[in-house]
């Protein structure tokens, strides 16, 4: 933890899990990925290297509208029970699913999960590693943390680490996946 300035602290509603599955559901669940198809990333005016596949519903980076959206695959209903296990919340409250795709090199800076989704957040990170990072405050009253994602592991953004903290992921080093399921605020 030692790259990020400021006061180390962990997030209050931040859970982390590893190998919420096991290696042969993760490789199936690659597979069922690579047959997707992914879609461009554009924010502010710009293309990102990460391509994404949303289920449920589409969220437009430039309108921040939500509309309806194809139906959750079956091959991602298995996870998102044990996703929605680990956040203690009904699988049937998940009602949105990103499924990104991370190329080597690629990024998310600094941001907050959209307004629009609800007080629960949870992920899963499939392939190589990465670092997910968070900031609160500036200056010397900036608080940071970071946690090692490794393959096979979920997270859960609730409470401050949903709504009050920003979150990060420097260049991953590998080809990474993640299926981030996400409530709506207003269902």
């Amino acid at each position: 933890m030692g790259r990020m300035r400021g006061v180390h602290e962990r997030p209050a509603g931040l859970t982390y899990q590893p190998e919420l599955i096991e290696p042969d559901e993760e490789r199936s669940l690659l597979t069922a990925l690579a047959a997707f198809d992914f879609r461009e990333v554009r924010m502010h005016g710009r293309i990102a290297r990460r391509t994404v596949r949303q289920f449920g519903f589409d969220y437009d980076y430039g309108s921040y509208q939500l509309t309806a959206a194809e139906a959750l695959p079956v091959a991602l209903h298995g996870v998102r029970e044990r996703c929605a296990a680990l956040a203690g919340v009904p699988a049937t409250a998940l009602t949105q699913a990103l499924v990104t795709r991370y190329p080597p090199g690629s990024v998310i800076g600094w941001h907050r999960d959209a307004p629009t989704f609800g007080p629960t957040v949870v992920g899963l990170s499939l392939g190589s590693a990465c670092l997910l990072r968070f900031q609160q405050g500036t200056g010397d009253d900036r608080k940071v943390y970071e946690v090692e994602l490794a393959p096979r592991s979920a997270y859960v953004l609730a409470g401050a680490a949903r709504a009050r903290w920003q979150h990060s992921i420097p260049p991953v080093p590998d080809l990474r996946h993640s299926i981030t399921f996400r409530q709506l605020r207003h269902p």
